[in-house]
């Protein structure tokens, strides 16, 4: 009886570690299309600063490198997190987790883009109803 039990541990110990390596491939391979979805962002960023304003150009490689020094780290960590006894009903979700972890990391919401001081700022909209002038002395 135990030969037969130590047997079958020696065949599940291969599939378990398969199944890690598996695991890991799955998310490592989400994370180099993340890693291709940030750069393709910052590149189409990056069209959008005009080439003489060196200012907000060293702001937006400043910010561009933080971004991808931080979802290489998120993403070292997720590798290293692996766990060999999640269950196979489980690894969708953990793998789901792990790419709702890196979102916020490789789609930012929209900038507003920044005004510099030589440009008039917009008017208000117009007032709604009747308007009347009132002449005053000056």
């Amino acid at each position: 009886m135990r030969l037969l039990a130590l047997l079958l541990a020696a065949f599940t110990i291969p599939a378990v570690a398969q199944d890690q390596g598996v695991q890991r491939q799955l998310i490592q391979r989400q994370q180099q299309s993340d890693a291709f979805q940030l750069q393709l962002r910052q590149s189409q960023d990056r069209v959008q600063v005009p080439p003489n304003d060196l200012k907000r150009l060293m702001e937006l490689d400043t910010r561009q490198m933080s971004e991808r020094l931080q979802l290489d780290a998120v993403s070292a960590r997720q590798l290293r997190d692996v766990k060999p006894d999640t269950p196979q009903e489980l690894q969708p979700y953990e793998r789901t987790k792990a790419d709702e972890e890196r979102r916020p990391l490789t789609v930012l919401a929209k900038e507003i883009p920044q005004r510099s001081g030589d440009q008039p700022r917009p008017l208000p909209a117009s007032p709604k109803g009747i308007v009347r002038l009132i002449e005053a002395p000056r």
